[in-house]
């Protein structure tokens, strides 16, 4: 063992988190958390994956429940697609693997929405593959430990802090490893004030030394986001509401929200007259503007704008608005559906 893996692992058993998913060594729970842990930070992730287990105990229930009801009980954590393969890939592991988990980085790999990290982390950690772990965390870690000038955006910067991941993993515990790796990334080496000072690793650490903490990692990239804009329309006659169903192939796939017209710009409600003028002809409604939001993806601010449609029938509006089908839904069911978070957020405002 070297100083670098003895130093990481006597400090990893004393400060560790104390977290469920740390309790057991069931894979399928392993994988949830995983998963749910992708995109989402831990204060927020750990109700939702108690709540998930709740829910599917185990990866028969997950393959065999309608994905409506996992979009459901992912609501609110964003990155749908997370949820929606982490479905087809349970039906394939009951389907194909008589619903037994691949032990192996390799395997695990060949499931839908399964890349390097959840692979080697399910991998090492369940089954003890002497396996890598390489997130933001790892790559942050070494980048400042070995002053890393090569951008860790960039296929020759990965392969850099990959091999110096493996060069330095305990192959005795390689869980342990990944697991004590994005712990000290997280809870001391973190992105901005770096609490250097109580970290096992600074007596070798060249960016401290350096004093150029900050510096690292070098990246590339500057991340962008484009702005869209969404009128929505609630359209409801007091006892029921318009729903859209969301299709493939953009953002909050598979979900629901209101029906709503995309420009280059909030409309006002003379615009929204005219529009509905083309389509809804005959109808008797009123329209207001009841408030406006901006909701803020990885790459894109959605600027989104309600307008309160208050009509004699809901169920008379256009079945296809804009391209897009909606359905009439009772008010007091509209809760039993998967929405995104903007949607969420407004239906409590109003119910």
């Amino acid at each position: 063992m070297t100083d670098f893996e003895r130093s990481l692992i006597k400090w990893y058993r004393i400060n560790k988190r104390d977290l469920p998913w740390r309790k057991t060594s069931n894979p399928y729970h392993i994988w949830v958390s995983e998963i749910i842990l992708q995109q989402t930070q831990i204060s927020q992730g750990t109700n939702y994956y108690l709540n998930f287990l709740r829910k599917f105990p185990d990866i028969q229930s997950l393959a065999n429940a309608p994905i409506d009801e996992v979009l459901k009980v992912w609501q609110g954590l964003g990155y749908y697609s997370r949820a929606r393969n982490f479905h087809e890939a349970a039906k394939t592991v009951v389907d194909q693997y008589d619903g037994i988990i691949p032990s192996s980085k390799s395997e695990l790999q060949k499931l839908k929405g399964i890349g390097p990290y959840t692979a080697a982390a399910i991998a090492s950690i369940a089954f003890g593959e002497k396996c890598i772990v390489v997130d933001g965390n790892v790559i942050r870690l070494l980048s400042r430990c070995f002053a890393m000038d090569v951008p860790v955006d960039t296929g020759k910067g990965r392969k850099i802090i990959e091999k110096l991941a493996s060069n330095l993993l305990d192959e005795a515990k390689p869980g342990d490893f990944n697991e004590a790796m994005m712990d000290l990334g997280a809870m001391v080496c973190k992105p901005s004030n770096p609490e250097c000072n109580s970290c096992p690793l600074n007596s070798g650490c060249k960016a401290f030394h350096l004093r150029q903490q900050d510096g690292f990692p070098v990246k590339l990239s500057k991340l962008t986001r484009k702005s869209r804009y969404f009128n929505y329309l609630i359209v409801t006659d007091g006892c029921s509401i318009r729903l859209n169903k969301r299709g493939k192939g953009d953002i909050w796939e598979g979900l629901y929200d209101f029906p709503l017209i995309e420009a280059n710009s909030l409309m006002s409600t003379k615009e929204i007259k005219n529009k509905l003028a083309e389509s809804w002809i005959g109808a008797e409604y009123k329209v207001n503007i009841i408030g406006d939001a901006v909701h803020v993806l990885t790459h894109r601010n959605i600027h989104a704008r309600f307008f309160w449609l208050k009509a004699k029938k809901a169920a008379d509006f256009p079945e296809f608005f804009n391209g897009s089908k909606s359905i009439n839904v009772a008010l007091k069911e509209v809760n039993s559906y998967p929405v995104p978070k903007l949607i969420e957020n407004k239906i409590n405002d109003l119910l």
